[in-house]
């Protein structure tokens, strides 16, 4: 790693930890929340999947399991409930691949190798629709992650790949973001204020 790639790594890693306590320190934080959770149900409203996979929230996220949830008990309203499925993602350390098994509420859990709750037995499930986490997001359907790769390894090693929406608040958009070459835009941002990508 040359200075300037030091340097930009370093920057990445500030920016993070500032995104992160900002998000934590929201004063509006459950005001920001309800909005997301409703523009997430509406947004879901019409789409034909029936696999969805989403994340347990970390470090101040925001929940999308609430919506899911609602969206798996309305389809038992309308369709075979068998039919909607949750995924969440079960992360191997040592090889750095993502793979998605169910989850519902009160299904067992366990930690994995970060100490992130995730299925414990369950089955493997692909989603053709993926709910992921932004640390920040920016223009062009780009994201901030935590650095460690797994989300875009995993999705460039997926055929079919997912529809990806990535899920934020207004708070965390990052007006100067310059992706790098490795790193794959979202289909679509929602935020509290409602859906910031495709505009």
């Amino acid at each position: 790693m040359d200075n300037s790639e030091e340097k930009r790594a370093l920057e990445k890693k500030a920016l993070r930890q500032h995104l992160i306590t900002q998000r934590l320190q929201l004063p509006d934080r459950a005001q920001r929340i309800a909005a997301l959770q409703q523009i997430m149900r509406i947004w879901l409203v019409g789409r034909s999947d029936t696999v969805i996979g989403a994340y347990w929230p970390i470090k101040g996220e925001f929940d999308p399991l609430p919506a899911l949830h609602r969206w798996k008990e309305d389809g038992e309203l309308i369709e075979q409930p068998q039919l909607r499925k949750i995924g969440l993602p079960v992360v191997d350390k040592v090889h750095k691949t993502m793979t998605f098994h169910t989850w519902y509420p009160g299904c067992p859990m366990e930690d994995d190798a970060y100490g992130i709750p995730k299925p414990k037995d369950t089955e493997v499930i692909h989603p053709s629709l993926l709910f992921v986490a932004c640390v920040g997001y920016a223009a062009g359907g780009y994201r901030l992650g935590y650095g460690g790769g797994f989300y875009d390894r995993m999705l460039a090693g997926l055929s079919p790949r997912p529809f990806t929406v990535g899920l934020s608040f207004g708070t965390d958009f990052l007006p100067d973001f310059e992706p790098e070459p490795h790193d794959l835009p979202m289909d679509a941002i929602l935020n509290d204020h409602g859906v910031v990508w495709p505009i």
